[in-house]
């Protein structure tokens, strides 16, 4: 199984999503290789649920170093991408060179992993029409516009795309993710 895996976040992306696939990935042997608009220190941030509030509130995360640049990568060195959220996704789906990756990824037929908000950089990247994803359950309907189907399970594989809700999600995400890999 051992390759290399492109995790794509930025400033305010998800700190746990972030560091725990960094991790695994890590510990499985490949190679990640974390990239941003900018190689440099991104802070990120962390997402949870508190009693009285109607969505999720946001704090101050860990920071991390970006290894690359998004405009200097290609996806004929990688296996897979995997896309965070948390809100960097709300910006990085208006990056051009990162949406053409993301298709490139796509047509070269290699596996794509989303996580929580990572589904709108795919939906804006126009790959998710006609699949069953999952996400972030207030993402619902921007998969739904882009042509996809909101599936509630916690993970969900539809062809080489892997997508998952949320951090909460990561022991059914990443089981399905590593069969994946080990394909």
């Amino acid at each position: 199984m051992p390759g290399n895996i492109l995790i794509v976040t930025g400033d305010a992306g998800e700190a746990y999503e972030t560091l725990y696939a960094k991790h695994r990935f890590l510990e499985a042997g490949m190679g990640v290789v974390v990239a941003a608009l900018s190689k440099k220190r991104l802070h990120l941030v962390m997402h949870d649920f508190e009693p009285g509030w109607d969505t999720y509130i946001e704090k101050p995360g860990y920071s991390l170093e970006a290894d690359a640049e998004i405009a200097s990568v290609a996806a004929a060195d990688f296996d897979a991408i995997l896309l965070i959220g948390g809100r960097a996704p709300e910006y990085l789906r208006h990056n051009a060179r990162l949406l053409e990756l993301v298709r490139a990824f796509e047509c070269a037929g290699k596996w794509l992993f989303s996580i929580c908000h990572g589904i709108q950089i795919l939906v804006a990247a126009g790959v998710v029409k006609g699949r069953r994803v999952t996400c972030y359950e207030h993402v619902r309907y921007e998969v739904e516009l882009g042509g996809g189907t909101w599936d509630a399970r916690q993970a969900v594989r539809d062809g080489r795309m892997v997508t998952g809700q949320t951090w909460q999600s990561h022991p059914e995400f990443y089981a399905e993710v590593f069969r994946c890999l080990n394909e």
